[in-house]
């Protein structure tokens, strides 16, 4: 599932192609990505001019001048691809769901497989309310390893399975956690709690570590993922843990294991990360 550094890749390649277009109309191929019905959603679009591109956890989020915003969520499988021109044959998204036809010429296909993820139309005030109701950003200037640590401190729960909660921080997914806690030398069974001041410096320092290695490689392809040029991301080879289960750890040649905590795999070196006693 795409991840805060591949919605982040991912507008950062939208910004130059799509802010100052103006949406002539929308074409919904499958409506079970919408929130609302197809016409509610295309009056809301139609006539927008797009002023900015911008991410707020693993949503991408095109601000529009009539106080809304398209609010995408890539679920699994989900690509926003910009065309100069509406592509044809070969080189089109072989699984459309929403196509935004720009006045002038040009398109934004949100392209999804599996058709996991959303798109929806809100209004500023909607989306802000959205917004708040989730955690920090890692990345963000004021959010400091003090604060991760007050935040750990309130919750029994496995600190992988904490980093994943949206409410918690936003923005982190299964690949980049798992990566951090290596990094950090953290366990990924450790309660949250039970995280000492020193441990969680080290956290937030290999989370915002990793988080921006991923972003200047573009993401982590293993898949489906693309970024708005249509490339694979380049991260996946710099993985220590996640999906090496049983090869070799890259520091200390334990192989790496794999177990699983609300029912999600999770990735570690058993002497790299011992397990806390209980």
């Amino acid at each position: 599932m795409p991840e805060l550094p591949e919605a982040e890749t991912i507008v950062q390649g939208l910004r130059p192609t799509i802010v100052g277009r103006v949406v002539r109309r929308t074409e919904v191929v499958h409506a079970d990505v919408l929130r609302e019905s197809r016409s509610a959603f295309a009056a809301k679009v139609r006539g927008g001019r797009i002023s900015a591109v911008g991410r707020r956890g693993k949503n991408v989020v095109v601000s529009l001048d009539s106080d809304r915003v398209i609010a995408v969520n890539l679920g699994m499988t989900g690509r926003l691809l910009p065309f100069a021109t509406p592509p044809t044959g070969a080189h089109a998204p072989q699984h459309p769901a929403v196509r935004f036809r720009f006045e002038g010429g040009g398109v934004l296909v949100f392209d999804d497989t599996r058709r996991f993820g959303t798109v929806e139309c809100l209004t500023n005030a909607e989306w802000e309310e959205r917004s708040e109701r989730m955690g920090p950003e890692p990345l963000g200037r004021g959010y400091s390893a003090g604060d991760l640590h007050r935040a750990l401190g309130r919750s029994r729960s496995p600190v992988r399975s904490w980093l994943l909660d949206q409410r918690r921080v936003a923005g982190v997914g299964n690949i980049y956690a798992n990566e951090a806690l290596f990094l950090a030398g953290v366990h990924p069974r450790t309660p949250a709690r039970a995280i000492a001041a020193d441990e969680a410096t080290a956290l937030h320092r290999s989370l915002r570590r990793v988080l921006r290695a991923a972003i200047r490689a573009g993401g982590t392809t293993l898949r489906d993922y693309r970024t708005a040029e249509g490339l694979e991301g380049q991260y996946a080879p710099r993985l220590f843990v996640y999906g090496r289960d049983d090869q070799p750890c890259s520091r200390c040649r334990s192989p790496i294991r794999r177990i699983v905590l609300s029912n999600r795999a999770a990735f570690f070196c058993p002497e790299c990360q011992p397990e806390p006693v209980a």
